[in-house]
């Protein structure tokens, strides 16, 4: 799912190419996108084009007129642009599975498609200030936070690091990905509790947040510097631990551990931040019962018993 750094990067190429201009048209391919009635898009169009911003994870749109339409990625949802005469800039006569809409302006074409059969992608078409901030979770902005703010967000309920981390209602814009990687910077476990923290890890945390997203933000920024953002990927070279499954550690070595969790899973070095102690995965610790390894050292010697048994049977 693109998080802070993603959309930021989004809505800054956006910003270049459609604040004042004309949204001369929308098409929408798939039935499941658009999840508003009224005020219906027919009434958006021939409107300029006012700004365009972030609320956690959704891109806004402002137009003239008060209306706004908001954009939810979700997991696999994806934006391209083709400048105005182009000869892929118009929509196709039969869209493909993966084509949800396009947005026609009078510098180009904006579409967005969506990898995923499930479609959870989704616009909302918005007439007043009060609807736009219904669709704002309300997180705090953690870039430029204080320490005070940021504490604050964090400790307002008993909750796993991963899941205060990536609660929008706390904090705004981050995910799967970054949350991992800012864990890791801070050396903190993410089933670790809220409750739990002292003051210096509070900080180190904070700390954590400030420079994975602020610098995530600015590579990618630099990487885009060019064109507008294409193959946006929550899987990035460079990354520390996120979709680093079995790699080494790029502070200690140690391999790379994760818990997986319906369709998300979670990265950790378990040296870095668990003490060397293996998080339990609820579906394979159920499945191993005292199979399960709990250190690096069993999972090593585990390790070494298969290696063992694949030579004796060879």
């Amino acid at each position: 799912m693109p998080e802070l750094p993603d959309v930021t990067v989004y809505i800054e190429h956006l910003e270049r190419r459609i604040v004042g201009t004309t949204l001369e048209d929308v098409r929408v391919a798939s039935p499941n996108l658009l999840r508003t009635a009224e005020p219906s898009l027919a009434e958006t169009l021939g409107r300029r084009v006012l700004g365009v911003s972030r609320m956690g994870k959704r891109i806004a749109i402002h137009l003239e007129g008060g209306f706004h339409l908001v954009l939810h990625l979700m997991i696999a949802g994806r934006l391209h642009w083709k400048d105005a005469g182009d000869p892929k800039a118009s929509p196709p006569a039969r869209p493909r599975r993966v084509d949800l809409a396009w947005f026609t302006f009078s510098t180009g074409v904006l579409s967005l498609t969506e990898a995923s059969t499930k479609q959870r992608a989704s616009l909302h078409v918005v007439g007043t200030e009060d609807d736009l901030r219904v669709l704002d979770p309300g997180g705090l902005e953690p870039i430029g936070s204080s320490l005070t703010a940021f504490r604050d967000a964090l400790l307002q309920g008993n909750h796993t690091l991963k899941r205060a981390l990536t609660d929008p209602r706390g904090l705004s814009g981050i995910g799967n990905a970054y949350s991992d990687e800012i864990l890791h910077r801070a050396r903190l476990s993410p089933l670790r509790l809220t409750s739990q923290l002292s003051a210096e890890e509070v900080a180190r945390l904070h700390e954590a947040v400030q420079a994975v997203l602020t610098s995530w933000t600015d590579r990618l920024r630099a990487h885009y510097a060019g064109s507008f953002p294409e193959k946006v990927t929550a899987f990035r070279e460079g990354m520390a631990v996120h979709g680093r499954y079995r790699q080494p550690c790029p502070v200690c070595g140690a391999p790379i551990q994760r818990i997986v969790y319906g369709e998300h899973e979670t990265n950790y070095c378990p040296r870095c931040q668990t003490g060397g102690r293996l998080l339990m995965d609820r579906s394979l610790s159920r499945l191993l019962k005292e199979d399960w390894p709990r250190t690096l050292e069993e999972l090593e010697v585990q390790k070494e018993r298969r290696a063992a048994g694949r030579s004796s049977r060879t």
